[in-house]
């Protein structure tokens, strides 16, 4: 290689990785903005006199139709080719839709303002880590989701605790809603400034691509079909929040604090995993997926110790999924179906674990054993899957 191809080389993968910290920012504020607004949901809605019913019928509404639309975003950009576009329709539709809760008048209101922020992140998901994919070319893409994770994570973690802050001082759900426009309206200028600078995130992956682009491979298929079991069998951290406070193996104090130690491990660990994931492949998300099982007994049968320790090999897996999951799925897919196959991929995913979830609630009410089982057995069930898949993908 001569001096001037190295430096060309060197200059387009510090731009790759300039765009993938951009956009993980990007991500940092949207994630501080709408998981700072779900973390006071439920007793927003009771203010407005929702019933239990109705909080359950919407929050769980939102994440089928937010899953579910992922298809139809997918494959609107992949037919399109507009991905910056829908990407922007798709934020903006969600950073506006958070603060304009605090305007809710009634529970019904406030109900279709958070159906409209899930259909916003529907929208814009599959396109935006189709152009991280692209980075990723030029970088590892363990390495760029999993920056991207990590960033998006820490923005979990400190929405929730601003909105405690808020409500902690001042007791005004609305006034916590109002001021999360602020992170809102920065992860919206972000979004037009990585627009301006990265019109063609595509061009970060030159070169015909040597996959079949007729359609989406049999192997993404397989790896599919593994990721829902992995999927079915991680429960919800709010169910976990109620076993805690229904058999008070975690003080109640704590269980916010649990969830802040998930989201922080759930960071770090994308961000050392994506790294691992680049130099030995497919092999860390089958390690991976064994170890995370163990949360389960942790969580449902440990003490606090336990349960803490529980909590976060859950976090981690939050953070494997997320990350390593569209690591594998991009060199899968050829680029022309890419968004189409995330969008599938992230639908099948999350409906597969509000499947799982109600399965594991069912089972609970029977025996706590019987709901540690389903964990523990559906998870491993994915891994003579995805060992067929490791041997069927190039990383």
């Amino acid at each position: 290689m001569s001096n001037g191809e190295f430096a060309a080389e060197t200059n387009s993968k510090a731009n790759a990785l300039k765009f993938v910290v951009l956009i993980g920012i990007l991500s940092f504020f949207a994630d501080f903005t709408y998981e700072g607004s779900r973390s006071i949901l439920g007793p927003y809605l009771a203010t407005l006199q929702a019933g239990a019913a109705a909080v359950a019928i919407i929050t769980g509404f939102g994440e089928i139709l937010g899953y579910g639309l992922r298809l139809l975003s997918g494959r609107l950009a992949d037919t399109t080719g507009k991905f910056w576009p829908i990407t922007i329709v798709g934020y903006a539709v969600q950073m506006v839709s958070v603060p304009l809760l605090a305007l809710a008048g009634s529970w019904k209101t406030a109900a279709i303002l958070i159906v409209l922020e899930r259909v916003g992140k529907a929208t814009r998901n599959p396109p935006r880590d189709v152009m991280l994919s692209h980075a990723g070319k030029q970088i590892g893409r363990g390495w760029a989701f999993g920056l991207h994770e990590a960033l998006d994570q820490f923005g979990a973690l400190f929405g929730p605790l601003l909105v405690f802050g808020v409500l902690a001082r001042r007791g005004d759900y609305r006034l916590a809603f109002a001021t999360l426009a602020i992170p809102g309206a920065i992860c919206l200028a972000i979004l037009m400034i990585a627009r301006w600078v990265y019109p063609r995130p595509e061009e970060m992956e030159p070169g015909p691509t040597n996959l079949d682009t007729q359609g989406i491979p049999r192997v993404f298929w397989w790896y599919l079909s593994g990721a829902t079991l992995v999927a079915a069998g991680f429960a919800d951290y709010p169910f976990m929040a109620f076993h805690f406070a229904h058999t008070g193996s975690v003080p109640s104090r704590l269980i916010p604090v649990f969830y802040a130690v998930a989201m922080g491990v759930s960071g770090i660990g994308s961000l050392i995993l994506g790294r691992l994931y680049d130099r030995a492949g497919f092999s860390i998300l089958i390690g991976l997926t064994i170890v995370t099982a163990g949360f389960a007994p942790l969580v449902f049968l440990g003490g606090t110790t336990a349960a803490l320790v529980g909590v976060a090999l859950w976090g981690l897996g939050i953070g494997v999924h997320e990350s390593l999951i569209p690591a594998a799925v991009a060199p899968m897919v050829s680029q022309q179906h890419r968004a189409s196959a995330y969008g599938l991929f992230t639908a099948g995913y999350g409906v597969f674990w509000f499947v799982g979830s109600v399965a594991i609630g069912l089972l609970y009410q029977i025996s706590v054993n019987a709901a540690i089982a389903f964990c523990v057995v559906a998870e491993l069930a994915a891994i003579p899957i995805f060992v067929l898949v490791k041997h069927h993908i190039r990383n």
